[in-house]
């Protein structure tokens, strides 16, 4: 039953309440910072279940004073429709607030894009989907930076990763992981012939060194010579750096830095970042349900979008949902019309299983 899952969160926001009041806990910056984050977390599920549990004490109110008063008739029965439709609104809501939050929503976002089959076209539409995510950035004040890049021949890119920073961006781009698809006839192509590519997109969390604690036994760290792009003393001095992560088999090579030391600063991040991702996922697959209920895995494998250029078409195959609006989604950076119905059929899946 709803209420007893509610008098537990409802006992709690009030014990809370009665330690912030205590003149210890006020002394104990620590100690009240934490309890209020606890109790600001709880608070709008406890006004919302309070309210319910007040409002079926009083629909059981009507209820016996009926049985009890024949008279009170078509009043006493308009109140509680009212009451009752109250009833079923707090409860959606309640349900809602109910969903685990995840605890990596606030967070910073690495943002990961790779150029995969089609070649030059490839590469051109990661830069395109990259700057359609800059856009979107841009629409919800928040930063992006380049941690580090790989052009190609024609103008795009064979790999870019950034780190976009603002509230909410894991929470709002978290659905992007996976391979995205684009048919177009491509710059390059002379013969006005479509061309299908295919691009990955990969997402992690930000993660400081207390959430991933790695053991310096663990890595091989090697220094070279970077190679591309980069201006002056790129090429002349040993500033690429590579780190594997021995017990995982993962590796970051960051090398736009002339600064060896912000090259492997860069890349630590990174590869903390990644193993925290390898990590959620394991701890995802042990549990069949959670995984269910994912709006995709995530998997750079599997083709999540495709991006129809000659018939302005948008479709996201998860959801089943195609947009005939892609150029001005892409140019506008307005991706809420794809990623809002992403977030309303997770949080619709994760209700059903409550």
């Amino acid at each position: 039953m709803l209420v007893t899952k509610l008098l537990p969160i409802i006992k709690r926001y009030d014990e809370i309440s009665t330690l912030l009041a205590d003149s210890q806990i006020i002394s104990d910056i620590k100690q009240l910072t934490t309890l209020s984050k606890e109790q600001s977390e709880i608070e709008e599920i406890t006004q919302n279940a309070k309210e319910y549990i007040k409002t079926l004490d009083t629909i059981a109110e009507i209820k016996e004073m009926m049985l009890v008063d024949k008279e009170l008739g078509d009043l006493a029965k308009e109140e509680l429709k009212i009451l009752e439709d109250k009833k079923e609104e707090l409860e959606e809501t309640i349900k809602f607030l109910l969903i685990p939050k995840d605890p990596n929503d606030k967070k910073n976002i690495y943002l990961e894009l790779r150029a995969g089959t089609g070649g030059d076209e490839a590469g051109i539409f990661v830069g395109d989907l990259f700057k359609a995510y800059c856009r979107y950035a841009d629409l919800k004040n928040w930063k992006v930076e380049i941690i580090s890049s790989s052009e190609n021949n024609v103008g795009g890119y064979k790999e870019i990763i950034a780190l976009i920073k603002g509230d909410g961006a894991y929470s709002k781009l978290k659905f992007e992981g996976g391979t995205h698809r684009v048919q177009r006839v491509p710059a390059t192509e002379s013969q006005g012939r479509i061309h299908t590519s295919a691009i990955t997109v990969a997402l992690m969390p930000e993660v400081d060194d207390v959430e991933v604690i790695i053991n310096p036994n663990d890595l091989r760290i090697e220094v070279f010579r970077a190679g591309g792009h980069g201006g002056q003393c790129v090429n002349t001095t040993d500033s690429a750096v590579r780190i594997t992560h021995i017990p995982t088999g993962i590796t970051v090579s960051i090398q736009d830095e002339k600064s060896q030391h912000k090259n492997k600063d860069k890349a630590m991040k990174i590869l903390r970042s990644r193993i925290y991702e390898a990590q959620l996922e394991a701890q995802q697959n042990q549990n069949a349900e959670a995984r269910k209920n994912q709006v995709g895995s995530g998997d750079r494998s599997e083709r999540i979008r495709t991006y129809n250029f000659p018939q302005n078409r948008l479709t996201d195959h998860r959801i089943n949902l195609t947009l005939y609006s892609l150029e001005e989604i892409i140019l506008s950076g307005n991706l809420d019309a794809i990623i809002d119905p992403l977030i309303a059929n997770a949080q619709s899946q994760a209700m059903g299983s409550e």
